[in-house]
């Protein structure tokens, strides 16, 4: 594990991870004290750990409020991404991602205080990710997730988008541009990416995968849906049974973010989500002794 000088913002700096045979480049932020508790971070398809720090709005960065609250974040570039793109260019399943993800956090967790557990927060992809972890193998001292931009059930024709071309994706991952500040795409170059070929191709296995994940995902989940999000059902009908299937979740949270398309932590009301979604993972910590 190393640790570069390079400043990226306020309370964040770039660290590489030790990865079953990966290195797997992260965006860290910590407050002044000994962190309460850790949010791992994992970012959609076709982005990075630069998804979560807001570069249009510094004061909606999940990095930088995720620090002022009391958390250490960590975002990770996932297995495909950053420093492991060149020896991973097409990627890997989920299967595999969780693999090498898991090895990256207990080799984080050697070298760093992480409080009393460890939280993921993840978006689109990153989502299945997340999932995928807290069913088959997940960190000691999981304590929750936070999900957005996933669901279980591809809306009407947007299944065909996954295996089309970026600029036929492009309305179904932003929606409305006035739903991101006007600086946002004028940042994009430093977070958004190429999407690994076997991503794409596992992409349509999901709601299959996720019907066999979700009875093994036993800690608290949240899951938040953009407004004018596209990819996904997220009807009164499809969220009941995505509840459902969640049987062995002790606590399972639906929300709705008003005003926003499905990269919802760039647009703006990425403040407002990052909060809420802290608020969740306050909600799931242990609870403390008295004086």
């Amino acid at each position: 594990m190393t640790t570069a000088s390079l400043s990226v913002g306020p309370r964040v700096r770039r660290i590489t991870l030790n990865a079953a045979g990966h290195t797997l480049s992260a965006l860290l932020s910590a407050p002044d004290t000994p962190p309460r508790a850790t949010v791992v971070a994992l970012h959609g398809a076709g982005m990075s750990a630069g998804y979560f720090d807001g570069g249009a709005q510094p004061d909606a960065s999940l990095c930088a409020l995720g620090a002022h609250l009391g958390f250490q974040v960590l975002a990770v570039d996932r297995p495909g991404y950053g420093d492991s793109a060149a020896g991973l260019p097409e990627g890997l399943d989920l299967a595999g991602q969780a693999r090498v993800l898991r090895a990256a956090l207990d080799d984080f967790r050697a070298g760093y205080d992480t409080g009393v557990g460890t939280f993921l927060l993840a978006h689109s992809f990153g989502g299945k990710l997340a999932l995928t972890l807290a069913a088959e193998t997940p960190p000691p001292g999981l304590l929750g997730l936070d999900v957005s931009g996933c669901g279980h059930r591809y809306a009407p024709r947007s299944e065909e988008l996954l295996t089309s071309t970026d600029r036929a994706r492009w309305k179904h991952n932003w929606g409305r541009l006035a739903l991101y500040p006007p600086a946002t795409f004028r940042h994009s170059a430093d977070f958004v990416r190429p999407v690994p070929e076997r991503e794409l191709r596992a992409a349509s296995a999901w709601p299959d995968v996720f019907d066999a994940l979700a009875p093994r995902v036993r800690v608290p989940v949240r899951l938040t849906f953009a407004e004018h999000e596209l990819w996904w059902r997220h009807d009164a009908d499809a969220l009941d049974d995505l509840r459902a299937r969640l049987s062995s979740a002790p606590r399972v949270v639906v929300d709705r973010q008003p005003d926003a398309g499905h990269n919802i932590s760039l647009g703006r009301t990425a403040r407002a989500y990052h909060l809420r979604a802290l608020a969740f993972f306050e909600e799931c910590l242990p609870e403390r002794d008295g004086p």
